[in-house]
């Protein structure tokens, strides 16, 4: 099955693949690591579309045979793919945070915003070259978006370094005009900076990383990754668990992922980063950094 993917730098590419995305997402921690191979989404092709995602909550369809496409087994670099810019119109402040099947047989697209809202979609598509996916109010924008069935669960993680994992049934879907509802309970002045979606197979496997750091340019930057199985599920509209404890000069978030594996990280160039090893506790400080992170996935 052909895939296109997103990398967390905002570049498109598509790749064919002979086993599940899953797997083959696994196959990906063996090969060496490049430059901008961190992939932050990924969709089916249907018809010869994908549906990309953006922060104003829109949906804009594209053709995937207008993307370069990688081979199988080789490390998925995105170095040489074009910029979702460049494929997708954009107005000034919007950006690319996700991809969407446009089969009508798939899955209902989650999507979560930066104040909190989380809605599913109703799978709808009829041939349109954008369309609505969420109606967004005043100063809120979509921040992640993915496929998120009955037995999936939607994941927030906040500025304020507070993690919810709840049941994707719990949403119940919406048409595209809709609003969404609560999804989480933000503290005062947190934002949302990661959402997305783990299938209910992928819960053992899956991890979470996140990177703290704090007002000052010269603040002490933690990061740390951790198994998703940590977090215990909570109930929507509730405010999870803390997932990352700050320590002196730290206040924030800067980054936050769940997801399968391999987890990665790169700065602004699409310079790969390393991650540190496996941290077993769930609100530990993490491993101090000293090298810029920019991107997640």
């Amino acid at each position: 099955m052909e895939y296109v993917l997103l990398s967390a730098s905002g570049r498109l590419t598509r790749v064919e693949l002979t086993e599940p995305y899953a797997v083959a997402r696994a196959a990906q921690a063996t090969e060496s690591r490049s430059s901008h191979d961190v992939i932050a989404a990924a969709a089916p092709v249907a018809e010869g579309q994908v549906g990309v995602v953006t922060s104003a909550g829109r949906a804009v369809s594209l053709a995937a045979d207008n993307l370069p496409i990688l081979a199988d087994r080789a490390p998925w670099s995105l170095a040489e793919a074009p910029s979702a810019a460049d494929r997708v119109t954009l107005a000034e402040d919007e950006e690319v945070v996700g991809l969407c099947s446009l089969d009508p047989e798939a899955p209902p697209l989650a999507l979560g915003t930066r104040h909190g809202v989380v809605k599913r979609v109703v799978p709808e598509y009829k041939g349109w070259e954008t369309w609505e996916v969420i109606a967004l109010k005043d100063g809120d924008a979509v921040v992640g978006a993915a496929p998120a069935a009955e037995t999936d669960e939607v994941v927030f993680i906040t500025s304020d370094a507070r993690l919810l994992r709840t049941a994707a049934r719990e949403v119940r879907a919406q048409g595209r005009s809709a609003g969404g509802m609560a999804g989480v309970k933000l503290g005062e002045d947190s934002q949302v900076v990661f959402f997305g979606a783990v299938a209910r197979a992928d819960r053992d496997q899956a991890l979470v990383s996140t990177v703290a750091t704090g007002p000052r340019l010269d603040a002490q930057v933690t990061v740390k990754v951790s198994p998703f199985s940590l977090f215990p599920a909570k109930g929507r509209a509730t405010g999870g668990v803390r997932c990352h404890r700050f320590i002196k000069g730290q206040d924030r978030l800067a980054l936050g992922w769940a997801g399968l594996p391999p987890a990665r990280a790169a700065d602004a160039d699409g310079n790969f980063r390393n991650l540190p090893a496996l941290d077993e506790r769930r609100d530990g400080t993490g491993t101090k950094v000293y090298a810029s992170f920019a991107v997640l996935g």
